[in-house]
Parts: structure tokens; C-alpha cells; sequence
């Protein structure tokens, strides 16, 4: 199946390539919890060492954690601080990119919020066929 000729936004202008795989990705990252908690983490606690977040993100590997970070750097999401003394001390905060990121998610919990109890019918009505 080929990818549609138009923006399904706009219906005018021709769907960039580039921007369809970056959207792809980006659902990606949004659907992983670990990055949804971590910039939520990020945007309550402000710059956090790398400790500080294993503790603010309940049930995150220190391998999970470490590459959450590392993909989300790799994003531009979060910026790494590394401060030169020992033992190492290095900080993660929200980038402006994070930040916006995580502005667009609070429309997912808006969402969540107006339609909790629609969600939770359509459930019961579907179990109870089951």
C-alpha cells in the first residue's frame, strides 16, 4: 500500500516523505511509556541526575532508562549535562522540543479525561458480549 499523494490535514498539498516518517516515529516514541513518564518526570521536577529519575519513573530498568534517555537525546527531547568531577554527575532536562512534546500529549489526557466514563461503557458493553 502506497502512502496517500495528500496531507490528510490539509488535502491540498502534497504529503512530504519526510515529515510522514518523522510522524511515524514520533507515534512511536509517544506510545512508549517510558518516554511519556520521563518528560513527565522532567517537566514536574525540572533537571534531574540520572538517579533522581530511576526513582521518579516507577518500574524503569536502569537499561530501559539509559536508552529511553539516549533516543530521546537523539530526538532533541532532552538535553545531557555532564559535569566534570568524580564520581561523574550528569542531568537530563526538557529541551523546548520536550517541552512542546509533551504539551501536544496533555491533549491525549484532555481526551482521557472528557471521555473516561465512554471508554469504560464501551468496555463493559463489550465484555459482557464476550
Amino acid at each position: 500500500m502506497s502512502a496517500p499523494e495528500k496531507s490528510p490535514h490539509t488535502h491540498s498539498e502534497p504529503l512530504d516523505p519526510r515529515v510522514e516518517a518523522l510522524v511515524n516515529e514520533l507515534i512511536g516514541r509517544v506510545a512508549d511509556k517510558w518516554t511519556m513518564l520521563i518528560l513527565e518526570a522532567l517537566e514536574d521536577h525540572g533537571e534531574c541526575r540520572f538517579t533522581r529519575l530511576a526513582g521518579l519513573v516507577p518500574g524503569i530498568s536502569q537499561k530501559m532508562l539509559t536508552q529511553t534517555l539516549r533516543a530521546m537525546e537523539r530526538d532533541g527531547l532532552v538535553h545531557r549535562t555532564v559535569h566534570p568531577v568524580i564520581p561523574p554527575k550528569v542531568e537530563y532536562r526538557l529541551t523546548g522540543l520536550g517541552q512542546s512534546l509533551g504539551e501536544a500529549f496533555c491533549g491525549v489526557w484532555l481526551w482521557a479525561e472528557a471521555n473516561l466514563d465512554r471508554v469504560e461503557g464501551a468496555r463493559a458493553d463489550f465484555d459482557a458480549r464476550a
